[in-house]
């Protein structure tokens, strides 16, 4: 029997008082039960079911090494919000990732809201979840590292385990969290196509066979996906909207072949997802798309050469679009804050307008939209 995740949708009630009868809704919640195949049809044909998807596996976007010319002070955050005045006050951010490191010094301050959806315990072993968390919101120190050092609420879902590793309903499970907080939402990682058809070769499997069950279970989880990206489209009525940011991916090889470019992946394929790409520094003052980083970008932003917060103090520099991704959840922060002070109301679309309508191109060498969407995001 395989395991499938079960998304159950919010079912009207008839509640009686003393303005007559009401609807009542309960939460949408996930779930995952083994399922053997003759059941499944009638699994799906219940009514509070709203999709059924087989579990996947995840990982963590592996960031790149930085190259020692690189390891120089957070040129990132100038790019994109050095001229800004706003700082992400009122804006709370989900970090879904490896998680973090608590007692960093560039959080002091933060009220850290940590969640395990793994199983290997709160924390970071890997440093990424805490790089990351860094570059959005990272303050405090010597040197400024975060782009939205005004957020003083953070969520912190570990969707990742200790090795990297993980599965998708630990990120749809993270993902309804984040949103029933009204947080806006940052993922550096990515769902395991490749290590899935390895994984069922190595147990014996056809390549033909392998590769077709894990692209249907590839197309199921997409679909849960743009079912939750759609819940979350339909409470913007009620003014609890959230952004989703997204990294675009590292497979691409752009340094072997120009043409070896690999489209991103889940969740950066997600619908009204934004896909994030990563650009670093060209001789000269420009800038140019990374040779790792994959197509079908919303945005792009600085990737290259990042220094932020490290597990158990101190700095550290990476490159991926790992480090792109949070610096455009950032940025999202500032605009969240800028709208607001205009006298209007933030919602998610309003927010994304302004990203996209404001981004820039000028600068990047040989770039193509496919590679870095509308450009390099900037703050108000």
């Amino acid at each position: 029997m395989k395991e499938y995740i079960i998304l159950r949708r919010e079912i009207p009630t008839a509640s009686h008082g003393l303005a007559g009868v009401r609807a009542v809704a309960t939460d949408p919640s996930l779930t995952v039960e083994r399922v053997p195949a003759h059941a499944l049809a009638e699994l799906v044909a219940e009514p509070e079911v709203a999709l059924v998807a087989p579990k996947m596996p995840t990982r963590l976007i592996k960031p790149k090494a930085a190259k020692a010319e690189t390891r120089a002070e957070p040129w990132g955050v100038e790019r994109v919000a050095g001229h800004s005045r706003y700082t992400g006050n009122g804006v709370t951010v989900a970090v879904l990732d490896t998680g973090i490191d608590a007692e960093h010094p560039a959080f002091a301050g933060v009220d850290l809201v940590e969640k395990d959806f793994s199983g290997s315990g709160n924390g970071d072993a890997l440093g990424h979840g805490t790089h990351c968390a860094g570059v959005i919101f990272g303050r405090g120190l010597a040197t400024r590292i975060g782009v939205a050092p005004g957020i003083s609420r953070a969520l912190i879902g570990k969707v990742l385990d200790n090795k990297g590793g993980g599965s998708s309903e630990m990120i749809f499970n993270g993902m309804l969290w984040a949103l029933e907080q009204r947080a806006h939402i940052s993922m550096s990682l990515g769902f395991d196509f490749p290590g899935m058809v390895k994984s069922r070769t190595s147990e014996g499997w056809p390549v033909q066979l392998a590769t077709s069950e894990a692209l249907e279970t590839y197309r199921g989880n997409l679909r849960m996906f743009d079912a939750i990206m759609g819940m979350t489209k339909a409470r913007a009525a009620f003014g609890t909207s959230a952004l989703v940011v997204a990294a675009a991916g590292n497979e691409s090889r752009r340094g072997d072949d120009p043409e070896y470019r690999l489209a991103a992946s889940l969740p950066a394929a997600a619908d009204d997802v934004i896909s994030v790409a990563a650009v670093g520094r060209a001789s000269g003052g420009g800038l140019r798309v990374a040779d790792f980083s994959n197509t079908m970008a919303t945005l792009s932003a600085p990737g290259v050469g990042i220094t932020s917060a490290r597990t158990g103090g101190g700095l550290k520099t990476m490159s991926g679009s790992s480090m792109a991704c949070p610096h455009v959840a950032g940025v999202a922060a500032l605009w969240w804050e800028a709208i607001g002070a205009s006298g209007k109301k933030a919602t998610a679309r309003n927010v994304r307008a302004q990203l996209i309508a404001t981004a820039r191109s000028e600068g990047i060498l040989q770039w193509d939209e496919v590679d870095v969407g509308q450009g390099v995001v900037v703050a108000p």
